[in-house]
Parts: structure tokens; C-alpha cells; sequence
């Protein structure tokens, strides 16, 4: 099996901008966003040397622990029927992890939850599956909003919105909102949104160093939308995109003027750069669907866009080192009930 490496990763990189099921999280800059984790690419090639399937995994020690966990974000990137392709790529990186001491090979493969011949293929490779959750029990979001503007012009995917997000969006623009597209001059501004979304909502947030990374991880496929009213900074979001999609990776605003609606006009801002590029889709990513959640309002605002949401599969193991792998679900699901004591404490 070919392997790469982020310094030589041109043409696999190629490879997942141009394929349907490309992710960005299986691009080698999410490699480069990732820097605590070590990337590689495992490239699975037909008789006449095209590439036919792709898989990028992230390596890293777990804190305070002797365990490695091995982790391939959406992948692999190939046609998910081809079972060769699929159990070829994926033995493979499973073979490396145990080289190099993962205790567990962990894949959230861009599919959804229904696909029961992918599944199987996955639990005869030998990976197990954990039970469906509804919030965010997984590294990612199980739960997913995807718009489908392929060949949409805007009044069309408009048109699509509940009416509630639809007066909003109009409100804002009404009221003198403005959007401004920026760069990496701009992700302190961002963090310290960021910072003050946390507080209100009860979540830990990134540095800026983090959101830098992305900016020049991505380059131009990556673009911070603020939303401004009167000079004063009321919201923002940071997108990235990747062949035929847009991601809605972080989003913010302040406490200021929020009668504006200005995340409104933010996210319709990035999705109609997501018409104008052509692309398939503009990806919401994830919610909370439990209605007891503090934070299923992300849910109902991202709803409001995109009426349908998709289950994916979820988190899939295969589990290399049995002791190891006990000992960090105990250690993750000690935290967990940490961070949720300390989020109650703080109301």
C-alpha cells in the first residue's frame, strides 16, 4: 500500500477535492490544522495506476496516558461499494496503527447510518460499532445538516427556508447589517467571539493560534464572514471549501444587538458563496436533535436553513490493544462528568 506524507500529499489531495465523498477533514491540511497529531495518507490504486480510493489518519498519544489512538476523520474517501477498495485501504491503516502502537483505529466514515452493506463490510475488516447517541457522544457529530444547492440559484435555495429564518435573514439586511469577508488579519477578532459564545454557552473554545492554523492550512478556501452593524462587530464564521463543499466550521457572536439577527445573515452570506462556487452542498455539520439539551437551539437555527438532517454511522473501532482501550473510555467518561459538574456549577 502507497503511503504519503503531508509534504509529498499533491496528487491525494487531488484525489479527495475531486471525489464525491471528499471530506476536508481527509485533506492533508486538516493534517496541518492538527499539529498535536501525526498525518498520513494511504493511497489504493487500479491496474492502469489511477487512484481509486484514499484514506488520511491522525496519530497521537492520549494526555496522561502510554496509549496512541489512530483516528481517520470521514474516511475512507472511495467508492463505498467497492469492497476492496474499502477493506484494501483500510487493513492497511490498521496495519500501520499497530506498528506503531495504536491501542484502537477509529473511523465516522461520511455515510449514513442506514448504509448496512458498508456497516457489515466494516464489522468483517473487524471494526465494532458503539450504540447510536443523540448528541455529541463522538469525536464527530453524528447528526449532520447538508443543503443541497447544486445547480440552485439563491432565490431557489431561499425558497427552501422556513419562513421564520427567511424574515430574519430580511431583517437583518433591513435593519443595515453588513457582511465583510476577511482572512487571517482576523482570526484574534473571531477568538474573541468565540470567547464570549463560550461563556454564554457553557463550551470550551479554541485559541487563535488555532483558527490561524486553518486560515493557512486552507488558503483561499477558507474565509472568515463578519457581521457588522454600525462599525460594531455583532457576528462571525469561519468556513472552508473543499471540492464540491462547503463546510460551516465555527461560528460566534456577541451579546450585543442580537435582536439584528446577524448569524442569520452571516450563514446565508456563506451559502450563497457555496452557489457561487458551484458547489453540491453547503455542510451545517452537527446538532443536538434531544430536545433536553442546552444547546439543541443550534439545532432549531440550523433546522431553520435545512429541514432535513442526516444520521451518519457514528464512531466505528477497531480495537488493537483491549487493556488500553478499556482503560480510555473509562478515563474519557470520567471527564465527561467532570466538564458537565463544572458547566452545572457555573449556572
Amino acid at each position: 500500500m502507497e503511503t504519503v506524507k503531508i509534504s509529498n500529499a499533491e496528487e491525494f489531495d487531488r484525489f479527495v477535492y475531486s471525489h464525491p465523498k471528499g471530506h476536508m477533514m481527509q485533506t492533508s491540511a486538516w493534517g496541518k490544522v492538527k499539529k498535536e497529531w501525526d498525518w498520513t495518507g494511504f493511497i489504493c490504486r487500479d491496474v492502469s495506476g489511477a487512484i481509486k480510493g484514499v484514506c488520511a489518519v491522525l496519530i497521537r498519544k492520549i494526555p496522561m496516558t502510554p496509549f496512541k489512538m489512530m483516528y481517520a476523520p470521514r474516511g475512507p474517501v472511495c467508492d463505498l461499494s467497492d469492497s476492496d477498495t474499502v477493506r484494501e485501504l483500510l487493513t492497511s491503516a490498521a496495519q500501520y496503527g499497530k506498528k506503531n502502537g495504536a491501542y484502537t483505529f477509529k473511523i465516522d466514515t461520511d455515510t449514513p447510518y442506514d448504509n448496512t452493506a458498508y456497516i457489515e463490510l466494516l464489522k468483517s475488516i473487524g471494526f465494532s460499532f458503539k450504540e447510536r447517541g443523540a448528541g455529541f457522544d463522538t469525536i464527530q457529530a453524528r447528526y449532520i445538516f447538508r443543503l443541497d444547492v447544486a445547480g440552485k440559484t439563491p432565490d431557489e435555495v431561499k425558497a427552501g427556508f422556513h419562513s421564520k429564518t427567511r424574515y430574519n435573514i430580511g431583517l437583518s439586511e433591513r435593519k443595515g447589517v453588513r457582511i465583510e469577508i476577511k482572512g487571517k488579519e482576523a482570526c484574534k477578532d473571531f477568538h474573541d467571539l468565540m470567547l464570549i459564545t463560550g461563556a454564554r454557552d457553557n463550551f470550551a473554545t479554541r485559541d487563535t493560534s488555532y483558527f490561524e492554523r486553518i486560515m493557512d492550512a486552507f488558503g483561499d478556501d477558507a474565509r472568515i464572514y463578519f457581521a457588522y452593524y454600525e462599525d460594531e462587530l455583532l457576528a462571525g464564521a469561519l468556513d472552508v471549501h473543499v471540492g464540491d463543499k462547503i463546510w460551516y466550521v465555527y461560528g460566534a457572536s456577541s451579546n450585543s444587538h442580537r435582536n439584528l439577527m446577524p448569524t442569520y445573515l452571516v450563514q446565508w452570506s456563506m451559502i450563497k458563496w457555496a452557489i457561487e462556487e458551484g458547489c453540491s452542498w453547503y455542510d451545517f455539520r452537527g446538532g443536538y436533535p434531544d430536545e433536553n439539551n442546552p444547546l439543541h437551539g443550534i439545532f432549531r437555527f440550523k433546522q431553520g436553513f435545512c429541514p432535513e438532517y442526516t444520521e451518519f454511522m457514528g464512531e466505528a473501532d477497531m480495537i488493537m490493544n483491549k487493556a488500553g482501550y478499556a482503560f480510555v473510555e473509562k478515563a474519557t467518561a470520567a471527564r465527561k462528568s467532570v466538564y458537565k459538574l463544572r458547566a452545572k456549577l457555573r449556572k
